[in-house]
């Protein structure tokens, strides 16, 4: 891109909350990134493409829709479908991370600040599933479809009211659901391929991140300059500028 201010908030937001972020699902069931990268992906062909290992068949079509929801595809590059990020989620709910056996989770659980850490009894599996029952049971009971049957405007203002916490759902705080699905999707978008998402290395492509090439002597050698060359992925895989 030549002009920064030409560039929607959505793909600033994504460049500018890129973090180190701890990845833990490295799984059998993968998707190669070539296979991926030859489809255009709606939701109902990433369905062909992968059988998912936790989600059951209404919990992924919720997940295809709502990923593709937060990061939708557009002029500047491929959305959360297109990159494989609900292959990515499903295999984490799979990891110690799904199961919470990466964090404290003993009582006391109390609502704090965010600094004091997660405060939830609720595992990323049991906030990923009771979190798409109830939104389902809320669509169903105001629109008589599921979530992932209605309009994208639809699912965009519901996806709004989980983020304000203005939804009541029955198990799941609906603003915490709203932060798992969103943080999940963005791990995904800013993994390495061989996770399951990033497919085509967009995001890093899109934020000059050079992925796991070895040698970095011309970008020391020229600070302040765009990185030359397209990322590469752990497996070896190239993707070009």
């Amino acid at each position: 891109m030549s002009k920064k201010e030409n560039v929607p908030p959505r793909r600033i937001f994504l460049q500018k909350t890129l973090a180190i972020i701890p990845l833990t699902a490295l799984g059998s069931n993968l998707i190669t990134m070539d296979s991926l990268a030859a489809t255009s992906h709606s939701p109902n062909n990433l369905s062909t493409l992968y059988s998912p290992l936790f989600f059951n068949e209404i919990e992924w079509q919720f997940v295809l829709a709502a990923t593709n929801r937060l990061i939708p595809a557009d002029q500047y590059g491929p959305g959360a479908v297109d990159e494989g990020i609900p292959i990515f989620i499903d295999k984490q709910m799979e990891q110690p991370y799904g199961y919470g056996h990466l964090w404290y989770m003993h009582g006391p659980f109390a609502t704090s600040v965010p600094e004091l850490g997660y405060q939830s009894p609720l595992t990323p599996r049991d906030l990923w599933r009771n979190g798409i029952q109830d939104v389902n049971v809320w669509c169903q009971q105001h629109h008589n479809k599921m979530f992932a049957e209605l309009e994208t405007a639809e699912q965009d203002e519901i996806l709004t009211q989980l983020e304000n916490g203005a939804l009541e759902l029955s198990s799941v705080p609906s603003e915490l659901f709203f932060t798992q699905m969103l943080e999940n999707t963005k791990e995904g978008y800013f993994s390495d391929p061989i996770h399951g998402g990033n497919q085509t290395m967009a995001s890093w492509k899109l934020i000059g991140f050079p992925g796991a090439r070895a040698d970095y002597q011309q970008v020391m050698d020229n600070p302040g300059q765009p990185y030359p060359l397209g990322p590469v992925s752990i497996s070896g895989k190239k993707r070009g500028i």
